[in-house]
């Protein structure tokens, strides 16, 4: 049998610490359907099943990455809650690792353009789940991402404490959900993708190439292509291009 969770609160937060789930996602979620109340945070050491976008896995050795997931009950718009998780992430690893990240639409928190921490949202009626999984002290990459993903250590060039980011992270982000309409403009001014030559990979249809020239106040990405057509993409990938 796995031990029980550790267990402590901070502010409105209520936290669950396990050595390994499968999913933190996946236990928030069970515990929403449960009747668990707003504020319920699950971090893991490590996760088994761990899942990003589009069901993408999720993989990390114990100890490495920052792995947690909060319950939302009632949020004003469910976008919202996974714009506010984006900002507390950039401010949290700027706090607690004096590391400089800006946000890649949808979801993705980035430094040049490796990838340091990603966002996963899941509602079930009025509860939001939002997971976060940020890589925190990297030794090293797999071969094939090294050219893609990044660390806070090695942007920092030294060790990251993992509670001292969590704790910036929910700090952050109840800061984040409590800022109402600010919130669009904190989330706009961190975000890189605005300005960006852009291809996005749509779940259907064709890819979509063209100038990023704004979000939507819930959070959609405005792309103008190249026969000056512009679109407002809700679901899809973004690949930030180099300027013709």
């Amino acid at each position: 049998m796995s031990a029980p969770p550790r267990s402590s609160d901070r502010g409105r937060w209520h936290i669950e610490r396990f050595a390994e789930l499968d999913s933190t996602n996946r236990y928030v979620l069970d515990a929403a359907r449960d009747g668990a109340a707003d504020g319920l945070v699950a971090v893991a050491d490590v996760q088994t099943a761990g899942r990003g976008r589009l069901d993408r896995t999720w993989e990390a050795s114990a100890g490495s990455s920052l792995l947690v997931s909060v319950l939302v009950r009632a949020p004003a718009a469910p976008t919202r809650v996974v714009m506010a998780a984006g900002v507390a992430l950039v401010r949290a690893v700027a706090d607690a690792a004096d590391v400089a990240a800006v946000l890649k639409w949808p979801n993705d928190v980035v430094v040049g353009e490796r990838k340091l921490a990603g966002v996963l949202a899941e509602a079930d009626g009025e509860a939001v789940v939002v997971g976060a999984g940020c890589n925190v002290n990297w030794a090293e990459f797999p071969p094939e991402l090294v050219a893609t993903a990044t660390a806070c250590n090695l942007e920092a060039g030294r060790p990251v404490d993992r509670d001292a980011l969590l704790d910036a992270y929910l700090d952050e982000l109840a800061r984040a959900l409590a800022s109402g309409d600010a919130l669009i403009a904190d989330y706009r001014t961190h975000l890189a993708t605005v300005g960006r030559r852009v291809r996005v990979q749509q779940v259907r249809g064709p890819d979509l190439v063209g100038v990023a020239i704004g979000v939507t106040d819930d959070g959609a990405l405005v792309v103008r292509d190249d026969h000056d057509v512009e679109h407002t993409v809700t679901t899809a990938d973004v690949v930030h291009l180099r300027a013709p």
